[in-house]
């Protein structure tokens, strides 16, 4: 059962780092906050695998808060950016 845990937590580390290229790389404010999303859905998912692996319910609560932050500064960003073309 351990293999699965590390295989489970390499795969979620792999996805980081290659979100994180695509954060840097992203050409458009926009490319950047979907992998800002996706890199905060990795945190999220983490946490989850650590709640699993330590039969530990108390980071079910950061893991809502977290959630709720995002879909928040998501929402935010997208209303009051600006355009890649007018900068």
């Amino acid at each position: 059962m351990t293999v699965v845990w590390i295989v489970t937590a390499s795969m979620l580390a792999l996805s980081a780092v290659l979100t994180t290229v695509r954060i840097l790389m992203g050409p458009t404010t926009l490319d950047r906050l979907v992998g800002m999303d996706v890199l905060i859905a990795l945190c999220m998912c983490g946490l989850a695998l650590w709640a699993a692996f330590s039969d530990d319910s108390t980071v079910v609560a950061s893991i809502v808060a977290l959630s709720l932050l995002s879909f928040t500064g998501s929402v935010a960003i997208a209303r009051f950016r600006v355009r890649d073309d007018q900068t």
